[in-house]
């Protein structure tokens, strides 16, 4: 196991069906990081590098691309998207590294998580600070961190149903039959975000584009006007967002 190939630790890192998970694989991954995660993951694997650390490494960077973000300009945006690039591909590296090396654990899926966590609330809190021009407290950045909040409370709703689960001893796994809100109207309004697909302004590897564009328009019109409209749009959306979803699960039978 010293010096695995590439191949073998995609096979061992990528089992059949990864790429399939429906709220576990982000579009990004089947696109084109699971294609080159294996590369990084190898070197690990041969480094003898356990996955925990590469999941505190992509934290890292997670938090890095909201630091980077709030310095403002053309520049920054793109290190940063380019820091959530590398985010990404560790977020896929730790766990090939871990399947691969059979050092799966629950810790590692609690880090996993936090580290989503603090990654997109950094990176909305940095948009926050850009938008306000200055390292100062001001409204931009309070609508900054209000769009935090509602990342934060979309996923402690998602992760708080499998903890109820597991407190009433029901299994983690839910079908989709049990997702669907049990009133056809608010069925119909999950539908239609699904295929909307708002919640990406809000998600890391999405808005590190958008930061990229509204950072080039801001360029061109030589003032803040777009990131501040990224802004308020990713404030709404978190907001409205962390309600719907709290009413979705209440109104659904995943915690039946």
């Amino acid at each position: 196991m010293s010096k695995p190939s590439v191949a073998e630790v995609r096979a061992g890192g990528q089992p059949a069906g990864i790429k399939e998970r429906v709220n576990e694989e982000h579009w990004a991954g089947r696109l084109y990081m699971r294609d080159i995660s294996p590369y990084l993951s190898t070197v690990f694997v041969r480094l003898r590098v356990p996955p925990n650390p590469i999941t505190y490494l992509m934290m890292v960077f997670g938090v890095l691309s909201g630091v980077v973000v709030a310095f403002g300009g053309l520049w920054s945006a793109v290190l940063a998207a380019v820091f959530i690039q590398v985010y990404l591909l560790l977020d896929c590296s730790d766990g090939e590294v871990a399947r691969y090396t059979g050092r799966t654990s629950v810790a590692g899926i609690y880090l996993d998580r936090i580290g989503h966590y603090v990654s997109e609330i950094a990176l909305l809190i940095g948009l926050g600070v850009r938008a306000q021009g200055e390292w100062e407290a001001g409204g931009w950045v309070i609508l900054g961190m209000a769009a935090a909040l509602g990342v934060a409370l979309i996923k402690a709703e998602t992760d708080n149903v499998v903890v109820a689960r597991a407190k009433a001893g029901l299994p983690e796994k839910i079908s989709e039959a049990a997702m669907r809100p049990r009133s056809s109207g608010l069925s119909l309004a999950r539908r239609l975000a699904s295929a909307l697909k708002v919640h990406r302004v809000i998600q890391a590897v999405e808005l590190s584009l958008l930061i990229v564009v509204v950072a080039v328009v801001d360029a061109v019109l030589g003032d803040l006007a777009a990131t501040r409209v990224l802004v308020v749009a990713c404030a709404f959306v978190g907001v409205v967002m962390s309600f719907a979803h709290f009413v979705s699960v209440l109104a659904s039978r995943r915690l039946e």
